[in-house]
Parts: C-alpha cells; sequence; structure tokens
C-alpha cells in the first residue's frame, strides 16, 4: 500500500477530513496530501500513501483551476463561504470590460493571500487569527500565473465570469477574484473552484469516494506508482552494486552529467525505483548523493 492516489474532493471537506477517510478506506496510518484546497472547493487533491508521503515534495508544482467569479459583492473570506462586506449590483458591467483587465494577472504577480488562509504568521495560521477577531498585516509573495481563459460570461445584476487559471504553487484564486473586482471597482469575489490539475494529476482520471470504496470492495483498486507521478523528474539506472552502495547513502560517482537536472529518480538495473537523488559537485568531480530512499536493495 505504497503509491498516490488522485482523489476528486467532494465539496464540503477540508482537505485533512479527506486524509482521515483515506486512512480509514485503505486501513492504513500513513497518508498525507500534495496541496491542501479549500474546503468549498472540489476538485484535484493529490494523496500519498505510505512511503510515498515522503515523496511529495517532488512532485510537479503546477495546478489549473476552473474559477468562477462573481462580481458586485466583496466578502471577509473573499469567497461566498464568509459574510457578505459590500454588496452593490452592477448590471451595466460587460464581459469586453472584465477581459481587459485579465492581462493584469498574468506573468509573475504580488498578490497578498486572503485574511482567512492557513498561512502562518508569528507562528499562527492566518485564518486562526481571523477567527479570534485579530487584524494582522498580511505579507505580500510573488507567485506566477501562465494562462488565463475566458470560458463563459453571465451577465446580470450580479455578473459572473468562468476562468481556467493556470498557475505556480502558492497562487491564491480566491486573491485574483478579489483583486479583479478591485481593479474594476465593482467588488468581487470567488463563487465556485475546481481544481483540475495538481502535481500532474488531471480532474478526469481522478477517483470520488464512491469510486474508492467500489473498487476497494471488489479488489480492483491500486494506487499509482511512484514512477508515474515522477515522470517529470531525469532519471539514472544503476547497476547492482553501485545501486546497493547508493540505497546505503553512499555517493556514487557520476561518468557525465549531460543534461540531467536535480533532483531525479534512481533506478536499479532491474527497472526498480529505489529513490530520489542530488547531484552535487565533489573534487571537481559530479556525484549522486542519496535524498530518499524508497526501495532498498538487499
Amino acid at each position: 500500500m505504497e503509491g498516490f492516489l488522485n482523489l476528486n474532493k467532494p465539496p464540503g471537506m477540508t482537505s485533512h477530513d479527506c486524509v482521515s477517510r483515506i486512512r480509514r478506506l485503505l486501513r492504513t496510518k500513513r497518508v498525507g496530501h500534495g496541496g491542501t484546497l479549500d474546503p468549498a472547493a472540489t476538485g484535484v487533491l493529490p494523496i500519498a500513501v505510505g512511503k510515498a508521503t515522503r515523496l511529495l515534495q517532488y512532485l510537479r508544482q503546477e495546478k489549473a483551476y476552473h474559477a468562477t467569479v462573481r462580481l458586485g459583492i466583496t466578502t471577509t473570506t473573499d469567497d461566498l463561504e464568509g459574510e457578505t462586506v459590500t454588496s452593490a449590483a452592477v448590471p451595466q458591467l460587460t464581459r469586453e470590460q472584465v477581459e481587459a483587465q485579465l492581462p493584469q494577472f498574468l506573468g509573475k504577480i504580488t498578490q497578498i493571500p486572503p485574511a482567512y488562509s492557513a498561512i502562518q504568521v508569528q507562528g499562527k495560521r492566518l485564518y486562526d487569527l481571523a477567527r479570534a477577531g485579530e487584524t494582522v498585516e498580511v505579507p505580500s509573495r510573488v507567485v506566477e500565473v501562465h494562462n488565463i481563459q475566458v470560458l463563459d460570461w453571465r451577465e446580470g445584476d450580479f455578473p459572473e465570469i468562468d476562468l481556467a487559471i493556470a498557475c505556480g504553487p502558492g497562487t491564491y484564486i480566491r486573491a485574483i477574484a478579489r483583486d479583479l473586482g478591485a481593479i474594476l471597482e465593482t467588488g468581487g469575489t470567488l463563487a465556485h473552484l475546481t481544481r483540475t490539475e495538481s502535481c500532474g494529476l488531471s480532474l478526469k482520471e481522478s477517483l470520488t469516494f464512491e469510486d474508492i470504496e467500489t473498487q476497494t470492495s471488489q479488489g480492483t483498486f491500486q494506487l499509482i506508482p511512484p514512477h508515474t507521478v515522477l515522470a517529470h523528474l531525469s532519471q539514472i539506472p544503476l547497476n547492482s552494486s553501485d545501486g546497493r552502495r547508493w540505497c546505503q547513502g553512499q555517493r556514487i560517482p557520476l561518468a557525465e552529467l549531460g543534461e540531467i537536472v536535480s533532483p531525479l529518480r534512481i533506478y536499479g538495473e532491474d527497472g526498480t525505483f529505489l529513490g530520489i537523488s542530488e547531484i552535487e559537485s565533489s573534487d571537481g568531480d559530479w556525484v549522486l548523493v542519496p535524498k530518499m530512499v524508497f526501495e532498498p536493495v538487499s
């Protein structure tokens, strides 16, 4: 029971709730997730089981979402889960006006995360401070948005725009909704969010809890093997002698570097995934340094 699971998170559950339920379904304690989703959000939540939890840091960082932004209102949480702060109908707002502002959110942008978020300030989560009524200065961060595409537009007193957003790690879609409304001077908040891609896993290949329950009861459930999720990393095969030494924590000389970059996957000569290695320079030569041994060689 070691590998990854592409979970389609339902609404109303925290990411921790999902981990707890997977522990019960698979009857194993060692379970972790690769990237928090807000309770109201749905979609891809990468789950690691067993020793694969140690591989979460090596997964792809890029993510993609389908988001619905409602204009004309602002909330305390920058989504519909929070209390309404301002509300003013904007029936005159057009799709063209909104689309004209979207390029401002492309590339590397400075973003202030929502006050209700999991970021820590002075050792405490922002959402805990917000719920306690404490006002703190939320530090800004630089994030990267690769692409924004308009999927649909619905006019009305509080018009909504559906967006497909591809971005790097740490990007808050709620903050994009809030800031888009601020630029338009109408106010804006996130009405719905589905994560369509995360850590190289896609929504169309995800499993619901019901799917997992059915497959486990039928004996057909299988975890995604690590080498599939880590396919974006370079790989190097080692012979049995070097593979054994590498698994024991020894540095293995690398004949030539070529285009290989760290971190990378290490395989035994029989194709067994052994773990993750870094490449370091030692006395002018390149060596493989073990970082995470997944499958020791006996």
